[in-house]
């Protein structure tokens, strides 16, 4: 347990007591400072305090913090492609297939576990460092935190739509152009499980971008780009216009046969196991040194192959 006392200085009079000291400790997140208070972790001149209280100058702050494991997750030996490292962040490319942290049904074998067994001082760390997801079949790049300021900032980052995400995506139809879908997302009011576009207000916003790659006769390959990240937004997006993620099993349907397929295009579309998504360009601020880096990851190979299929079965 670290033990220290910090006191709050005269030029934050008048501010919440809460919000002077994430001023004081930016190592830290407001919301775990909070808790800090409300849980009695931190006294205030040796006095329980409301997080809402204000500043009125010169107070002396002790703080308890705990150091032990913020999580029960198991540390598990699962093979996972690191692209990038360093006493900051870990850049992944997760394949298809893995669950991105512990949850009903998915309580090990999960990248999370992964990680732990990787580098187990990210049991230190809430949600081990993890600072976004990837649906369990949709493969591509993520960016883990290694420090409790690496993680605060990753969440700023991604809070204020700092973070690039590129993703790739085969969908039905034959689009003429990109554009942009800006619709807000919520639960689905008929599918607890699913989310949907909803009316203003009853969801939160949501904003997609989205680019030709390459046509085919009856799909579109394309180039999504986020600037918000909600559960499933590309997925719920692209249905929302008409162009479902090929094999998308919560939004995409029927498989959607072109008239007059030959068995190699329908066999390649009923085979194809899950949607076609893959999380291919990453681009942050370094959360310590300040410095824009960017990562790619290639299409892993069943979208390969699936593009080949469309190239030589469904051509424009």
């Amino acid at each position: 347990m670290n033990q220290f006392n910090i006191i709050i200085p005269d030029r934050l009079i008048g501010q919440r007591i809460d919000s002077a000291m994430a001023q004081m400790l930016p190592d830290y997140s407001r919301s775990k400072i909070t808790n800090w208070v409300r849980s009695g972790d931190a006294l205030m001149n040796g006095k329980s305090f409301k997080p809402k209280e204000k500043v009125l100058g010169g107070e002396v702050v002790a703080l308890s913090i705990k150091t032990e494991k913020t999580n029960e997750w198991q540390a598990e030996d699962i093979a996972i492609d690191v692209v990038y490292e360093d006493d900051d962040i870990i850049v992944v490319n997760k394949p298809v297939g893995l669950v991105t942290h512990p949850g009903a049904g998915n309580w090990t074998g999960t990248l999370a576990n992964a990680l732990l067994y990787y580098d187990p001082s990210l049991a230190n760390l809430d949600r081990a460092g993890i600072v976004h997801r990837l649906d369990k079949n949709t493969s591509g790049l993520m960016v883990v935190a290694r420090s409790e300021l690496a993680q605060k900032n990753l969440v700023e980052q991604l809070q204020t739509h700092a973070v690039s995400r590129e993703y790739s995506a085969i969908v039905y139809g034959h689009m003429i152009s990109g554009g942009t879908v800006d619709a807000p997302i919520g639960r689905d009011p008929k599918d607890r499980i699913r989310q949907a576009v909803v009316e203003e207000g009853e969801g939160k916003d949501a904003v997609t971008h989205y680019r030709v790659i390459d046509r085919f006769g009856h799909h579109t390959h394309v180039k999504c780009i986020l600037e918000t990240g909600r559960t499933h937004q590309i997925r719920v997006h692209m249905s929302h216009i008409d162009h479902p993620l090929i094999a998308d099993p919560m939004y995409g349907g029927k498989i959607r046969f072109p008239k007059k397929a030959d068995e190699s295009l329908k066999d390649a579309l009923k085979s194809f196991k899950r949607q076609a998504l893959h999380a291919k360009k990453l681009t942050i601020t370094h959360p310590i040194s300040g410095e824009t880096m960017s990562w790619k990851a290639p299409l892993p190979q069943d979208l390969q192959d699936l593009l080949q299929t469309l190239k030589t079965f469904d051509p424009v």
